[in-house]
């Protein structure tokens, strides 16, 4: 089968030139179990085409410019090429994630640069066209700035959530933040207590019967200012949406450590806001994946953990539970991509840094993963990976290429790479249809 490539050129300092091709096995074939090669580009975009989607119906694919901060689609043309259909839409700084509505009427580009969640609407034959930007995010971890009974009582509601969160991540944590945090944990009673009184008494209930511990330790450049003996600012960056069913959408906003949810961006309409998960600081949710027991697992780039979410019978969203990768994973590494297998009995997420494929297995209905392997990826820096069929396909940023790895299809672990080829910067690896 063949393969699209997405990559970072020259403007991201990277070596790619454009949208590359990728051949695994027969051409035709529905498998990617064979050789695997790099045939070139499709076409030279002199930009980075960092994140691809396909239109849901039609011969076209959308590529996240992100150095340039656009949306530029293109069509299918001949056996492997693309050509430029339209211009580019602006949609902010960085795009790194593009999601096309289920009737591909728009497309949602999720902007790192300044967190920016944009809808982009798509004409009949596919050409992005007027954008709308949804509102800002709002980090839950900032109390500067509310004022009067309104402001207190959402203070309190977002403090309530956001403590309810970090107690529950920090239950999750790896043994080193364990260890860590282990002398700072605060006497709990005494702690809600006190916020309990700075609420008032019409705010208290909504302050749980515990304190938030101190926050994790956040990701060099993101955390406390010691010589300032201040936080350092937070920004918001969005990294990625996904189209839930019943005309839901999730955006991870790693930046302010939020899942924000909507309704809408399908066709005519707004999108409009539900309320947020709340995960704990510094966490940094990145990337997400849907599965068919109705539940949302969302991996974290900087505490390398996995959450499931859920709704609840109001249809609101909540954390169900949660866990580490896997045990081994380094102190500076940090998660990139998370698929399932093809029975979604196993979930992949890859790991950076010390580049390795962490292994997790779904138990029950669905609510509750569970470490089981860390893997070698067979790549530097594993920024995307995709299952097809038996073959995992792992794309690797620094090391310029691509490996497949067979799965077991018993155990759910990868084997060893058993073919690679050299492609140029590639981050996102989608199928040419």
């Amino acid at each position: 089968m063949r393969l699209l490539l997405g990559g970072y050129t020259a403007d991201m300092q990277g070596a790619a030139r454009g949208i590359g091709v990728l051949r695994a096995g027969e051409a035709d074939a529905a498998s990617a179990g064979g050789p695997l090669a790099f045939e070139g580009e499709a076409v030279v975009t002199g930009g980075s085409p960092s994140w691809l989607a396909w239109h849901p119906s039609l011969p076209v694919v959308y590529a996240a410019m992100e150095g340039a901060g656009t949306v530029q689609a293109f069509r299918r043309s001949g056996a492997m090429g693309l050509t430029r259909l339209g211009g580019p839409a602006e949609v902010g700084e960085a795009p790194c994630h593009i999601a096309v509505a289920p009737d591909g009427a728009s497309l949602i580009a999720s902007c790192w640069g300044d967190g920016r969640v944009v809808r982009v609407r798509v004409d009949a034959e596919g050409r992005p066209g007027p954008t709308a930007a949804a509102g800002a995010a709002r980090d839950p971890y900032a109390r500067e700035g509310s004022a009067g009974a309104a402001g207190a009582a959402a203070d309190a509601a977002d403090l309530s959530d956001a403590v309810a969160f970090a107690v529950a991540g920090q239950r999750y944590g790896d043994d080193a933040r364990e260890e860590q945090q282990g002398s700072q944990v605060l006497d709990l009673t005494a702690a809600a207590e006190a916020l309990r009184q700075v609420a008032g008494d019409e705010f208290a209930h909504l302050v749980p019967e515990y304190a938030m511990p101190e926050p994790p330790v956040v990701a060099a450049g993101a955390g406390p200012d010691a010589d300032a003996g201040a936080p350092a600012a937070r920004s918001s960056h969005a990294h990625q949406t996904v189209f839930l069913p019943g005309g839901v959408l999730a955006t991870a906003d790693m930046g302010f450590d939020l899942v924000r949810f909507w309704r809408g961006g399908d066709g005519g309409g707004g999108m409009r806001a539900l309320p947020d998960v709340v995960l704990p600081r510094g966490s940094g949710p990145r990337h997400m994946v849907w599965h068919p027991s109705g539940h949302l697992y969302v991996v974290t780039e900087l505490s390398r953990e996995l959450f499931v979410l859920a709704p609840d019978a109001a249809g609101a969203w909540r954390l169900v539970s949660g866990t580490p990768l896997a045990a081994g994973t380094l102190a500076d590494d940090t998660a990139a991509e998370v698929c399932l297998s093809r029975d979604a009995q196993f979930v992949y997420v890859g790991v950076r840094g010390s580049d390795t494929l962490a292994v997790l297995r779904v138990r029950g209905d669905g609510s509750q993963v569970e470490p089981v392997a860390l893997a070698e990826a067979g790549v530097a820096w594993p920024r995307h990976h995709m299952v097809v069929l038996d073959t995992l396909l792992v794309a690797g940023q620094r090391s310029g290429d691509v490996a497949a790895l067979t799965l077991d299809i018993r155990t759910g672990l990868p084997g060893r790479p058993r073919v690679r080829t050299s492609a140029p910067s590639p981050t996102c690896i989608v199928p040419l249809r």
